[in-house]
């Protein structure tokens, strides 16, 4: 019988109690994601999407206006609220309940996306690019996701180098995780960042040793879904990488992984019923 502890995220004024593991679904808005690009031709294409991940199971809905791969180029603060805000207020409307989380970086972008609905910041430079969205978050109450990168989606894959890439992202989280205390931020998710300055290497031994993320006493938040590690061990691509993103979230499940950040929300709960399973008998 396998014995869980029950994490619990105050969201905007939504109490979240995770204690099996739970799913986040991807949209993004951006028109050249590694996936998704490009992918939604208007709003109906967007509220159905979100329907569909939160009628497969999803409980949070991560959207996410700014590209992230690898050499992605960033775009402008006022390109990015252009993009996420309209959407975001759209789905708050027709989905009031859902809990929505908002993959930036910027402070002020959190702060509009908060105050129209929002009810976690995603944070891939773990605030580091923008230090004023530990402010927003604790002025709102509201969690963050810390997600470790080394270099930037420009530069992160040119040469990745580490001593020993679990304990050098264990010491990053260590240090960014008294930083939010300072700040007054206590609610936080962390994410080692698969496939962000990471060799293929990198990113096996970090699965092969995530049960170690759990002495931070934060929920760890895997995001593996139709990546790299997967696609080019397999030599494919990611629009048949769904299998190997199954057999990896189930891996993450085992490994102490709390939220699946995924693009196909049904398999994703599939694996999270059958490892909750197998794990009760």
């Amino acid at each position: 019988m396998n014995t869980r502890e029950t994490h619990t995220l105050n969201c905007n004024g939504k109490l979240l109690c995770i204690e099996e593991a739970i799913v986040m679904g991807i949209l993004n808005l951006t028109p050249d994601s590694f996936f998704d690009g490009g992918k939604y031709a208007n709003d109906l294409d967007i509220l159905q999407s979100v329907e569909k991940m939160l009628h497969d199971g999803a409980t949070i809905i991560d959207i996410g206006a700014v590209s992230s791969k690898p050499n992605a180029h960033e775009i402008s603060e006022a390109e990015e609220y252009h993009r996420l805000i309209p959407t975001l207020k759209s789905i708050v409307k027709h989905f009031p309940d859902t809990i929505i989380s908002i993959d930036t970086f910027r402070s002020e972008i959190a702060k509009q996306a908060i105050e129209n609905g929002a009810s976690i910041i995603n944070d891939i430079y773990a605030a580091t690019y923008d230090e004023q969205i530990l402010r927003v978050c604790a002025e709102h109450n509201i969690p963050i996701i810390l997600m470790h990168m080394q270099g930037n989606p420009k530069t992160m894959q040119l040469q990745p180098t580490y001593d020993d890439v679990s304990i050098d992202v264990m010491r990053f989280f260590i240090e960014r995780l008294e930083f939010c205390r300072q700040q007054n931020v206590h609610d936080i998710i962390s994410d080692v960042g698969f496939g962000f300055g990471k060799t293929l290497e990198h990113n096996y031994t970090l699965l092969k040793n995530l049960a170690s993320f759990k002495l931070l006493g934060k929920l760890i938040l895997a995001g593996i879904s139709r990546k790299s590690m997967i696609y080019k061990l397999l030599d494919s691509s990611p629009e048949f990488a769904l299998n190997g993103t199954s057999i990896l979230n189930m891996i993450a499940l085992q490994n102490g992984a709390n939220i699946l950040r995924v693009h196909d929300v049904k398999e994703a709960m599939e694996c999270i019923k059958i490892y909750n399973y197998y794990t009760s008998i």
